[in-house]
């Protein structure tokens, strides 16, 4: 598995481009070596499946370090591109629902028709908007889903492995109970 020149915009100060290439091919080679490993043991050596949780658990907290834990190096900026683009915005924005009183509300001219052909609303509109983007802003560039999909990520090759302790459907509710 190859991903190159993927593009992620998300609430973390953007877009972002990355290029994961050799790094994804060894974690993807990483997680089939050790289902084969477990694999191997309990079907030829004879060992419980369950003797492997350990190991199992481990690999995932460890996936997900490898995984997330570089990506918290930017949590400094993050946290000021947040702190900046709040004062920024906010001084903007006060100045701009100031002038908007004056002109529309205090100046009389809100019963006009020129209200409705005025871009001054849909300006005000979008500078919430954009105000909006910089509030919601997350200083850790991953969301708590984004864990949960990345140790899902790596479990799926252990996932076959339960079929060796359990039926296809007792191992499906387990699944879905997991899940849900």
């Amino acid at each position: 598995m190859r991903v190159a020149g993927a593009r992620v915009v998300d609430c973390a100060g953007g877009s972002v481009e990355t290029d994961l290439g050799d790094d994804a091919e060894r974690s993807e080679r990483g997680r089939w070596v050790l289902a084969g490993l477990i694999a191997n043991r309990v079907l030829y050596g004879g060992v419980d499946l369950m003797s492997f949780k350990m190991e199992a658990g481990g690999f995932i907290v460890f996936f997900l370090i490898v995984v997330l834990a570089p990506l918290l190096m930017f949590t400094p900026q993050l946290a000021n591109a947040k702190r900046m683009g709040l004062r920024d915005y906010g001084l903007l924005a006060s100045r701009y629902v100031e002038q908007f009183q004056r002109k529309w509300v205090d100046g009389g001219k809100a019963d006009s028709d020129e209200l409705l052909g005025s871009g001054d609303i849909q300006s005000l509109a979008d500078l919430g908007n954009s105000f909006s983007a910089v509030r919601e802003m997350r200083p850790i560039p991953f969301a708590l889903s984004d864990v949960g999909r990345l140790a899902l990520a790596a479990a799926l090759p252990l996932l076959p492995l339960g079929l060796v302790v359990f039926s296809f459907e007792e191992l499906l509710i387990r699944i879905l109970g997991v899940l849900f």
